[in-house]
């Protein structure tokens, strides 16, 4: 498993992705070999006018040790968030300050309604 330099890259790529959420996880961006995503931000919109729900966004890291780090092995599911309340016609701001994505890293969400939550997730693809 590589990690990119991303001091000299090739190519950073400005995306996003957005779904409606299910009551099951669906991963909406798996890293790809030689890429780092760089998330910035993940929104959560209740598009219920009348009824709030909740919504698990979790990170789920491969067995893996942090470039520059010794004795600290990567192997884990990090909720970023875990039952959060969003109620009607209202915007959850789940994140908000940038944080990287390794390679075979994943984010995966759901809510506790089908069709209830919009989740978008702003991002840079890097390759090196």
């Amino acid at each position: 498993m590589a990690q990119p330099n991303i001091v000299s890259v090739a190519s950073i790529y400005g995306q996003s992705v957005g779904a409606t959420l299910t009551t099951s996880f669906v991963a909406f961006i798996t890293v790809t070999a030689e890429y780092v995503v760089k998330v910035n931000s993940i929104t959560v919109a209740n598009i219920d006018g009348a009824t709030a729900a909740t919504c698990d966004i979790k990170l789920v890291k491969p067995n893996a040790t942090p470039v520059g780090i010794t004795n600290y092995d990567i192997s884990d599911t990090i909720y970023l968030a875990k039952t959060v309340n969003v109620p009607a016609d209202d915007i959850l701001v789940v994140v908000d300050t940038p944080f990287y994505m390794m390679e075979a890293d994943a984010l995966s969400a759901l809510a506790s309604a089908a069709s209830d939550l919009d989740i978008l997730i702003s991002f840079e693809a890097i390759i090196d």
